[in-house]
């Protein structure tokens, strides 16, 4: 288990009652059940302190946090016969974003997501889920084929924020957010996307311009991270917990903005410490929200979506 900096004083303790019971393996007939359950019991009422009030900048600790499921882990758990497709058919294949026809609860769909990768070498090919144009394009081709074929979409979305590098700016990085973002408001499928970990920028939302827009409990959706934001307006990058407070980010902040439409609740101490858990309760929200757009027409779909987003501008402008 990776602790988090905020969590250091449980992984003391939790520490403690692992080497007690390691002790006691090692020698026979010592008995410190009774000690380790009483530690036990402090680090679970520890943890429930601490996360009984997370703030937003522990939102997005907990939010980065290598050991949650990626998206991988809820396209081998979640979807059947997944048959990964790449490229985009124009300049390479870009390994942070991952997508392909699937099978969800024997219904077909398309699953797209971005994966940011489970150790260093899986890290670095997955450029740490930051997308480059290939990757907006291949997400492009997708959606294209789920149109034709009249197949459901579901976006994992996790990501810093797409890939700022020279070459991606070369090669048409924003056009290709941009039309990425056209494209899902252009499908007449039901479109559903599900914020897992980072929800970053417009690396984001080219991916969860949808129907519906689901988030994890400790995850984070943003215009920028929030030491992205505090470099820019601050000139300094430490001022990263007075960034995360004022950008709104959180899934309650969200929901109470009509930016998303639902929370799927996440274990006590977030999705790592419970994976299949987190895994189950993302699958029972995407099979509700699927429940719910089928059967719709294609230009019911296509307007309501377009009618969602553009509220949201509306409803701003009002208050």
């Amino acid at each position: 288990m990776n602790y988090l900096e905020f969590e250091k004083p449980l992984a003391e303790i939790e520490g403690k009652a692992e080497e007690l019971r390691a002790l006691a393996r090692k020698s026979e007939g010592m008995n410190v059940e009774k000690e380790a359950a009483a530690l036990d019991k402090k680090a679970a009422d520890m943890l429930k302190d601490l996360y009984k009030g997370l703030d937003p900048w522990r939102k997005c600790q907990v939010a980065r946090h290598p050991d949650r499921p990626h998206c991988l882990d809820y396209v081998n758990a979640l979807f059947s016969e997944f048959t990964p497709l790449a490229g985009d058919r124009n300049f390479a294949d870009d390994h942070a974003v991952v997508g392909g026809l699937a099978r969800f609860n024997d219904q077909p769909v398309v699953v797209i997501g971005q994966e940011k990768g489970s150790d260093t070498k899986s890290r670095i090919e997955r450029n740490f889920g930051m997308a480059r144009p290939e990757g907006y394009r291949k997400a492009i081709r997708l959606m294209d084929l789920a149109d034709r074929f009249r197949l459901p979409v579901v976006t994992l979305i996790d990501t810093p924020g797409a890939y700022p590098g020279k070459g991606a700016e070369e090669r048409g990085q924003s056009e290709a957010i941009a039309r990425s973002t056209q494209k899902c408001l252009q499908i007449g499928v039901p479109l559903i996307a599900v914020v897992i970990g980072e929800g970053g920028s417009g690396g984001a939302v080219a991916f969860a311009t949808a129907n519906r827009v689901l988030m994890l409990e400790h995850s984070i959706y943003s215009v920028i991270t929030p030491e992205g934001c505090a470099s820019i307006l601050w000139k300094d990058a430490e001022r990263m917990r007075e960034a995360a407070n004022a950008l709104r980010l959180t899934a309650q902040d969200l929901l109470k903005l009509g930016v998303i439409d639902e929370i799927v609740k996440e274990p006590l101490g977030g999705a790592q410490r419970g994976r299949e858990e987190t895994i189950e309760a993302v699958g029972k929200a995407i099979g509700k929200a699927l429940a719910d757009l089928s059967g719709k027409k294609p230009a019911d779909l296509i307007r309501s979506r377009r009618e969602k987003f553009l509220d949201m501008g509306s409803k701003g402008l009002a208050a």
